[in-house]
């Protein structure tokens, strides 16, 4: 699948041709340098290794240093392989955000906002108690009952719990291209992508 690494610039809205308010995010899609070109022969699968957003050489190590320079780039911060590209490409080759078309469906992929450790009714959408009387005065948000009687005796795995939110690896898929800025490298996509503001995104097509 052909793509590249970006970044979540924000959301914002636009009107379409009906007048209709059409919420979207904003993404600063490359230009992405190819920093190594897997072959079946070399390692056995064919991909594209896309490097996105310089950092300072101080910051590398010597080898990433060796590894980016092969490829006549400076260090970059984040390194993703995309199997199944579309287009044959050398080493050094940059790839744009007109890989992209207007109107056409991609997938994103990213690291959803981190909620910290939160209660059933927040991750799961329980309902809690409600405004219910009997004694609950302290239980509003309380998951209730987790497990059975003498039998099975335990609490069966994956019983929706409190715990930790969010932070996780999410891919939306089928998001329309509704806008290819190419002279600042934008991406225009209708309705949310996962990440909070300046985060990565991995967007294929």
């Amino acid at each position: 699948m052909s793509g590249l690494i970006g970044r979540k610039i924000g959301m914002t809205s636009i009107f379409d041709e009906n007048g209709k308010n059409i919420p979207c995010t904003v993404i600063e899609a490359g230009p992405c340098v190819v920093t190594q070109v897997r072959t079946n022969e070399v390692d056995g699968y064919k991909a594209l290794q896309l490097g996105f957003d310089d950092k300072a050489e101080k910051h590398a190590t010597k080898a990433a240093a060796g590894h980016f320079k092969k490829a006549g780039t400076d260090a970059k911060k984040k390194v993703v392989e995309f199997k199944y590209f579309e287009e044959e490409h050398n080493l050094g080759d940059v790839l744009t955000v007109d890989l992209f078309k207007e109107g056409e469906y991609v997938d994103v992929q990213g690291v959803s906002k981190g909620k910290g450790f939160q209660g059933v009714v927040k991750r799961h959408g329980f309902g809690g108690v409600g405004q219910s009387t009997h004694g609950q005065h302290n239980r509003l948000r309380a998951p209730g009952s987790v497990g059975a009687s003498s039998y099975p005796s335990r609490v069966f795995k994956g019983m929706r719990m409190a715990g930790r939110t969010g932070g996780e690896k999410v891919t939306v898929q089928n998001l329309t291209v509704l806008k290819v800025v190419a002279e600042k490298n934008l991406l225009v996509l209708k309705g949310a992508v996962p990440g909070h503001k300046n985060s990565y995104v991995i967007i294929q097509k």
